[in-house]
């Protein structure tokens, strides 16, 4: 990709624009001019948002115009592949803050075929971060105001793969139907009858069959993945052809889960989804399932990048990571704990214990 790909200079004053999140122009900080992005043909878009061949991907048989080569380096902190821009030799990384310089190589990767462009700008992000710290009682008062005031969110687009599968499972397993049993039991010198629980298991086998669409996986691990995953839901009805235009302004990060990685993790989380059909299909009160028999047929894949604002603050000698889903406002992030709320929580709940208690033995 060369430099004139990737510098969006302002048409007035020649600074750079950046993308607005919420429309779909760019706009210069500098001077305030707006400039539209171009409108994708139809062709394009409906090509863009088609699925490719998982056969020919995990051959590393695609056409040329899905690969792209780009600048990439590792963070030496947290391994972060930091992408580079233009003629930028130097950044810092998104994730952790540390100083990145570029090395001597380049990458070939499979290109980013959609993206779902930032919705909440760096403000409305930041107002449900602190939100969303005010509503955890046991987060340190210093550190919502230190949110508040603190570094700007960090705008990132993160990799992600999304996978379609039709299924058909063939299963065997034991059905459990609880029915219950009176027994007769001495308890204190008392004679006393008591309902037992039993389980009655029957063999059972079956088929069930899915359709998976759009199963995501998170394709870095500089982000933890029950952070991201609880970000959901995304609405990937909004995905647009990719255009290096939607990242002016904002860091994309290489994907560090290839597609073989990926592919094995969706599959985990797509086999999780049949486990719970199976059990549905044998009913009664409970279930074994002792095996399972899986076709998997049209299996499709798309690289897509997600909008994720993220902070990362350090406070009392801790650091803290939180991110905001670009397109919803929903948070997640590293739960902070007061150590003198908690103790004032104690002491509440011991003082209220203790009123009881005396209430109790004066009646």
């Amino acid at each position: 990709m060369t430099e004139s790909q990737t510098r969006w200079p302002c048409a007035q004053c020649g600074s750079d624009l950046r993308f607005k999140p919420g429309a779909t122009e760019m706009r210069c900080d500098h001077c305030g001019h707006v400039q539209a992005i171009p409108d994708q043909p139809k062709e394009r878009k409906a090509r863009a948002l088609g699925e490719i061949d998982l056969a020919r991907g995990l051959a590393d048989d695609l056409a040329p115009a899905e690969m792209q080569v780009v600048r990439v380096t590792p963070c030496p902190n947290c391994g972060a592949q930091v992408e580079f821009k233009g003629a930028t030799h130097a950044t810092e990384c998104p994730f952790c803050a540390t100083p990145v310089a570029i090395d001597t190589g380049t990458e070939r990767k499979i290109k980013p075929q959609a993206v779902l462009p930032f919705v909440l700008n760096e403000g409305q992000a930041r107002q449900a971060m602190t939100d969303w710290l005010g509503k955890l009682w046991f987060a340190p008062n210093g550190l919502q105001e230190y949110a508040r005031k603190g570094r700007a969110l960090a705008g990132l687009y993160v990799p992600y793969w999304t996978f379609d599968a039709d299924t058909r499972s063939r299963y065997s397993g034991q059905r459990g139907d609880h029915y219950y049993e009176t027994r007769t039991v001495t308890r204190n010198g008392k004679t006393e009858t008591e309902q037992v629980q039993r389980t009655r298991w029957t063999n059972v086998s079956g088929r069930v069959s899915r359709q998976f669409d759009d199963v995501l996986v998170l394709a870095s691990q500089s982000l933890p993945r029950t952070y991201t995953d609880n970000l959901a839901p995304w609405d990937l009805s909004q995905l647009t052809a990719y255009s290096p235009d939607y990242l002016a302004g904002f860091t994309a990060e290489g994907y560090t889960v290839g597609l073989a990685d990926g592919h094995s993790i969706g599959r985990e989380v797509m086999s999780g989804v049949i486990d719970q059909d199976i059990r549905r299909d044998i009913g009664g009160d409970d279930q074994r399932v002792d095996n399972v028999d899986t076709d998997w047929s049209d299996e499709t894949f798309k690289h897509v990048l997600l909008p994720i604002w993220m902070a990362a603050y350090k406070y009392n000698d801790k650091s803290y990571r939180f991110v905001v889903n670009g397109q919803t406002g929903k948070v997640q992030g590293e739960r902070p704990y007061s150590a003198w709320k908690i103790a004032a929580a104690v002491v509440l709940g011991l003082v209220v214990a203790g009123a009881i208690f005396y209430v109790t033995q004066m009646q």
